[in-house]
This record gives C-alpha cells, sequence and structure tokens, in this order.
C-alpha cells in the first residue's frame, strides 16, 4: 500500500482506524517543517525537541479521542498547537523568544556556500549576524511573521492560521517587517561609515 500517494485525511484515517502506518507517514511527511518552526521561535535544539515531542503527544490525543475536527488542514492544526505550546512555555519562563546564534542548528549553515575564502566567509557570517540582530530588534508579530516566512518556509496561508489572524494582516506584518529592516540596514551603513 503506497502511503506517499495518501492524503493526510485519508492518513488520519487510517491511523484513527488503528493502522499506526498512518500517523508515521504524517510525521514523516510534515516534521522537517513543525520542528524547524519551533526550532527558529525558541533557537535552543533540546527545547523544540521537547516542543515537537508535546506536540505530537497533542495530536495523538486528539486524534485518538475524536475531537479532531480541522478538515484538510492537518499541517496548520498541528503549527498552531507547537505555536501555542511555545507561547506557554515563554509564559511560564515570562521571557521572550531570542534570535541569536548559538549551540545546534544553524539555518545559514545549510545554505550550501561553495568556493569562498576565508574573508568571504568572514563577511557573511558577520552579515548573518547582523541581520540576526536586526531581527531581534523588531516588534514581535512582525518577528514572528518573518521567522515562520523565511526560516520555517510557510506558505501566508499557513502563517495565517497558525497566529490566528487573516491572510492580510499577515501579509501586512511581513509589509511591515522588511521595510523596518530596510529601515535599519540604511541608519546601520550611516553609522558604519561615520565612524
Amino acid at each position: 500500500m503506497k502511503l506517499q500517494g495518501k492524503n493526510d485525511q485519508e492518513l488520519i484515517h487510517m491511523y484513527v482506524a488503528g493502522q499506526e502506518a498512518g500517523l508515521a507517514e504524517l510525521l514523516r511527511r510534515h516534521k522537517s517543517k513543525i520542528y524547524t518552526s519551533i526550532y527558529m521561535l525558541v533557537k535552543d535544539q533540546y527545547l523544540a525537541e521537547d516542543i515537537f515531542q508535546d506536540t505530537f503527544i497533542k495530536v495523538i490525543n486528539t486524534l485518538k479521542t475524536g475531537k479532531y475536527n480541522e478538515e484538510g488542514k492537518f499541517l496548520p492544526w498541528v503549527l498552531r498547537i507547537a505555536h501555542n505550546l511555545v507561547i506557554d512555555y515563554y509564559r511560564k519562563e515570562k521571557r521572550t523568544p531570542v534570535i541569536t546564534s548559538g549551540d545546534g542548528f544553524d539555518i545559514f549553515d545549510v545554505l550550501g556556500f561553495h568556493d569562498e575564502s576565508i574573508e568571504e566567509r568572514m563577511v557573511r557570517d558577520q552579515t548573518h549576524k547582523d541581520l540576526r540582530n536586526l531581527i531581534q530588534m523588531l516588534p514581535a508579530e512582525q518577528k514572528e511573521v518573518l521567522i515562520m516566512r523565511h526560516y520555517g518556509d510557510m506558505s501566508f496561508k499557513e502563517i495565517a492560521d497558525v497566529t490566528q489572524v487573516s491572510i492580510n494582516t499577515a501579509l501586512g506584518r511581513m509589509r511591515y517587517a522588511l521595510n523596518n529592516l530596510r529601515k535599519m540596514l540604511q541608519t546601520k551603513e550611516i553609522s558604519v561609515r561615520v565612524s
């Protein structure tokens, strides 16, 4: 039986009917996007893994109890659960997510730069560090949409579903985030030239 040919809804029905392979295929299909979106919010590999596991415990419990009713919207539903668990974590910790490079997975390390000199790599690393610092200075809603879109590779529809806003609001937040980053970059270039 070809599981790859089945849509998410069919896999959910398989799992609810007792076929574990349905959930295994859903996990294989969506694990990377879900984990990345969590990681980009928490920037800690172990915490992201914990929240990822908690997310799937909630998913399993909801499916097993027959309370799942998001027909055709499995991934946005799971991303919303993950997003809420991240928010719950930070509420408990009374702190906000930080976007800085740290130990573990760094999205910039997998972008694949080839044949660059030491100087080019140092410039690139500094540019990425500066960009992460600037992203950190954005308002929370703008930062969240930017991370989900560029690091989590989510569509604006998925972002709207997860953050529970309209697509236009998600698009607006992205536009403001990019405008604010442009302004900050221009200010930074001026201050570098002056100093």
